[in-house]
């Protein structure tokens, strides 16, 4: 009589234990990272930056930003490489609550859009708002409008935080697009009428250029696919 399990060729069984075993065996925890790939390498890069920050002298952080500004200098004498630069930096809040921001933010955008998405929109937001409100500096420098600055302080996350934030709520659910995304506008253009700050408008110029992005038909396509995929799995449960 042949051993339970056995085939007819003589090869050994296969163990329940082992055809049973799931096709990612990874922790949880490897398989988010894994998902969040773009967010977890800019993570790290943002937490590399400000740790050697942190070790530099006051003069030395000083320098290292005053190089890495994206200001009109800068992009008149053809150092266009600190517009990518310039978003390495935390500047304007403590470090860890930059580098945080960016991983719930960004990360959020990943796990709903996917790293390519998602890094578009950041980059968008980041490089689009930098080149408008820059040249908007170089066009009061052209006409000698008083208060205009060739070597601004322009560096930082914030502009395309904002850019993925907006369009995240423009995107979301109807509460968040009627109630979450006129608040956060509100509160930048206040922030703008306080400080009267470059940074201030860029905030309202990547908020806006986020809510552009959300009128894609790539992102809307995207995003209405997991929404039917979750109406779908919601639909199955009940």
């Amino acid at each position: 009589m042949s051993e339970r399990g056995s085939t007819a060729t003589g090869e050994p069984p296969i163990s329940e234990p082992a055809a049973r075993e799931p096709a990612d065996a990874r922790h949880p925890a490897l398989r988010t990272l894994a998902r969040l790939r773009l967010t977890t390498g800019y993570v790290l890069v943002l937490t590399v930056t400000a740790c050697w920050l942190a070790g530099q002298s006051h003069a030395g952080r000083a320098r290292f930003v005053r190089h890495n500004s994206s200001n009109v200098h800068h992009m008149e004498v053809g150092k266009w490489w600190t517009l990518f630069s310039s978003g390495l930096v935390v500047d304007g809040v403590p470090a860890w609550a930059g580098i945080a921001a960016v991983a719930v933010v960004l990360g959020l955008a990943e796990w709903r859009w996917g790293p390519a998405r998602a890094g578009a929109v950041f980059l968008f937001g980041h490089l689009g708002a930098t080149l408008l409100t820059e040249g908007a500096m170089w066009a009061m420098l052209s006409t000698h409008i008083p208060g205009a600055l060739s070597r601004a302080r322009d560096v930082g996350i914030s502009y395309g935080l904002v850019a993925t934030g907006g369009c995240l709520l423009a995107l979301g659910p109807v509460p968040l697009r009627r109630y979450g995304l006129p608040t956060l506008a509100l509160a930048l253009a206040t922030a703008w009428a306080l400080d009267q700050q470059l940074a201030d408008a860029g905030h309202l110029v990547a908020l806006g250029l986020g809510a552009l992005a959300a009128r894609t038909a790539w992102l809307r396509s995207r995003a209405g696919t997991r929404t039917g995929l979750r109406a779908g799995a919601r639909a199955r449960a009940d």
